[in-house]
């Protein structure tokens, strides 16, 4: 079951590892991500950093069966590098449930809407678009942190 998917430039990492997974208490992390799944230094990286009792999937958003993730029972969190990869993945059968931004780097054309979260305007309307299909859209990079809504 998919509890949690989460928006994260850098998929794996220390806040991923040490807050989201034993807060989430999830068993499995699915990384869909096109460039991570073919890149064997990222495969390799990843595997080394997650938990050993943690299950790890590296696949193409549209390798990714969401339909089976959602309903098989086993704890599930997925990550994407970035918003048009989690439109993607709706596209693509990603079910409603929880769509968490936790980290969106700067960069052109990009405005602050957290310490970690840089949207540009097509972001913000492809997030927007994912909140009024039914996904729940909040931004928050670690569990000790309140969430925020998207703003307006």
């Amino acid at each position: 079951m998919i509890v949690w998917s989460r928006i994260d430039s850098r998929l794996i990492h220390g806040q991923v590892i040490e807050a989201w997974l034993p807060h989430l208490q999830v068993k499995r992390v699915v990384v869909a991500d096109d460039d991570a799944a073919v890149d064997p230094l990222a495969k390799a990286a990843y595997g080394l950093a997650i938990p050993a009792d943690v299950e790890l999937v590296l696949a193409p958003v549209k390798g990714v069966d969401f339909k089976t993730l959602a309903s098989d029972g086993v704890p599930t969190l997925v990550l994407f590098r970035e918003v048009k990869s989690a439109v993607a993945a709706r596209e693509w059968g990603l079910p409603d449930g929880m769509l968490n931004v936790g980290n969106v780097h700067s960069g052109p054309g990009r405005v602050s809407v957290s310490r970690s979260v840089y949207l540009d305007p097509s972001d913000s309307s492809a997030l927007a678009a994912l909140a009024q299909s039914g996904m729940t859209v909040r931004v928050q990079a670690v569990p000790s942190e309140t969430s925020l809504p998207l703003p307006p």
